[in-house]
């Protein structure tokens, strides 16, 4: 059996776990179980991270549904998602998974020549990192899809591509992971960055989406009052962790053979870190005599931002915008818009 073919059998598997699920949020109260989570993705910060407040207010809070918040997440979950079906089968996410409301759009990988391809992996821990991280994003989606039912938007377009040019949406732009790496200075400014190439540059790509899913789902924790659908927040939350800090472990120790990796990774973290304001929500690896593998507060909580700050980074902008980087088109729904940073 091939790899492609068995990835594609563990994903139908996993269908039939998630219909077990499907009658979840109802069975937590419907819209009660969710009110504490609108914070999240609606602006709001956590004042327990003993971090110093931002030196500008967040852009105000749009008047959100529940449905909008799940949304909201669910198109993070198509980021990731994507990016590891990708990695491991050369495909995308299956086209039952992409239906919904609003715009849907394709996504676009490759580096320069428009190709979809898998990773070829050459370590085998690695690869094998690659694999449960897609069976795990795969499975976010089917949950909140579920749970969303006829209110879940399309999967918008994502640009995926390591390219120096690259048409998506009805417009011409830079490869989202080329377009970052060449931000951070991790590479020259006419240089690409594949993250398809091979073992290391997927685990950098890796890199710069996992830190983002971690913290935009850190800060529901406090605001969640339902019980039922705190555990459940905290099991996506956890399952995030888990996945980041594999990667980071991973670039950390293939650190200590190829130095360069410390440099391009804290490269990254800065230039991210400065994307979504004055306070700290982000930390490289640390180097080969401290290693950083899991980023936190003085509290020794993982960091947290809130909606408009994740759009600050996955748009790679410090302005307030409604599309670009990794949503080239922007997002479906209601919460879409980043925020103003000094």
């Amino acid at each position: 059996m091939s790899d492609q073919t068995e990835f594609l059998d563990l994903m139908e598997r996993a269908e039939h776990q998630r219909r077990a699920r499907r009658n979840f949020i109802r069975l937590c109260g419907g819209a009660a179980a969710m009110t504490g989570g609108l914070a999240l993705l609606s602006g709001c910060d956590d004042d327990d991270d003993n971090e110093p407040a931002p030196t500008a207010s967040p852009t105000p809070a749009p008047t959100v549904s529940d449905a909008d918040v799940l949304n909201f997440a669910l198109q993070l979950e198509y980021l990731e998602g994507n990016y590891y079906s990708y990695a491991v089968s050369g495909q995308g996410i299956a086209a039952s998974l992409q239906t919904g409301a609003g715009a849907q759009g394709a996504v676009v990988t490759g580096s320069g020549d428009g190709a979809a391809r898998a990773v070829t992996f050459t370590d085998p821990v690695v690869q094998q990192y690659a694999r449960e991280i897609a069976f795990d994003e795969l499975g976010h989606i089917g949950f909140l899809r579920t749970n969303l039912g006829s209110a879940a938007v399309a999967q918008p377009a994502i640009n995926l591509s390591g390219s120096a040019s690259v048409t998506i949406a009805g417009a011409t732009a830079v490869g989202a992971f080329t377009a970052a790496a060449r931000a951070a200075g991790a590479i020259g400014a006419t240089d690409i960055f594949d993250p398809f190439l091979n073992d290391e540059n997927f685990l950098i790509g890796s890199y710069l989406l996992t830190d983002v899913g971690v913290t935009a789902y850190r800060g529901a924790a406090r605001l969640i009052s339902n019980k039922t659908f705190l555990e459940a927040s905290a099991g996506i939350l956890a399952t995030e962790c888990y996945h980041d800090g594999m990667i980071r472990s991973e670039l950390w120790r293939r650190g200590l053979t190829v130095p360069s990796i410390y440099t391009r990774i804290t490269q990254i973290s800065n230039t991210r870190d400065g994307l979504d304001g004055s306070t700290e929500n982000d930390q490289d690896i640390g180097d080969a005599t401290t290693a950083n593998l899991v980023p936190t507060n003085d509290g020794g909580l993982v960091l947290g931002r809130n909606a408009a700050q994740v759009l600050n980074v996955v748009y790679q902008n410090k302005a307030a915008v409604s599309s670009g980087g990794f949503f080239p088109a922007g997002l479906n729904g209601t919460i879409k818009t980043s925020q103003a940073n000094p």
